[in-house]
């Protein structure tokens, strides 16, 4: 993990890792990584919007297609974790744009209700740019999580945006 992950500052910190995905968090409230993609924005559609696809490179068995206004849910099948499920409420699918969901940051605890706390967005915006795709990931909303878990939860999705972005470039490059 990065210890760039602890600095909050009002300034908008912007970073290219040698994984390739930037980092710009600009306050306590949002993350947001980019990656460039050698691949089309029809492709890494295909790999963000189809719930199996998805599933494959984010580590979770989705039990239904993303939908907008609707919900889907599966377990998570990264080690360590399976006995945790995921559930994410689609909010916006603009073809090869947009492609947004609420979801409940970090829920990694069983004997807890998250459905009491507001959820977070996370979105993903493609950009065309002279050498393939732009893809920016944003979670925000992480001033209305409860005190107790905002910290652990803001970093370790932190830490999470930019290992998924790594495993879907990863995915990318594998298909």
């Amino acid at each position: 993990m990065n210890g760039l992950a602890f600095l909050r500052t009002p300034e908008a910190l912007r970073v290219k890792m040698e994984t390739g995905v930037e980092m710009s968090e600009s306050s306590t409230d949002r993350i947001e990584k980019r990656i460039e993609l050698n691949a089309s924005p029809t492709r890494i559609w295909r790999a963000l919007t189809d719930h199996r696809e998805f599933g494959t490179w984010f580590g979770v068995s989705l039990e239904a297609p993303f939908v907008p206004g609707k919900s889907t849910r599966g377990r998570i099948t990264h080690p360590g974790y399976e006995h945790l499920s995921m559930e994410v409420v689609v909010e916006k699918m603009e073809t090869e744009r947009l492609f947004s969901f609420h979801w409940h940051p970090y829920a990694v605890n069983p004997n807890v209700d998250y459905s009491k706390e507001s959820p977070t967005l996370v979105e993903f915006r493609l950009e065309m740019t002279a050498d393939g795709t732009r893809l920016t990931v944003t979670e925000s909303g992480f001033d209305l999580i409860p005190m107790v878990r905002r910290d652990e939860a803001y970093r370790m999705n932190s830490g999470g945006w930019t290992e998924q972005l790594k495993n879907l470039n990863a995915h990318l490059a594998g298909a």
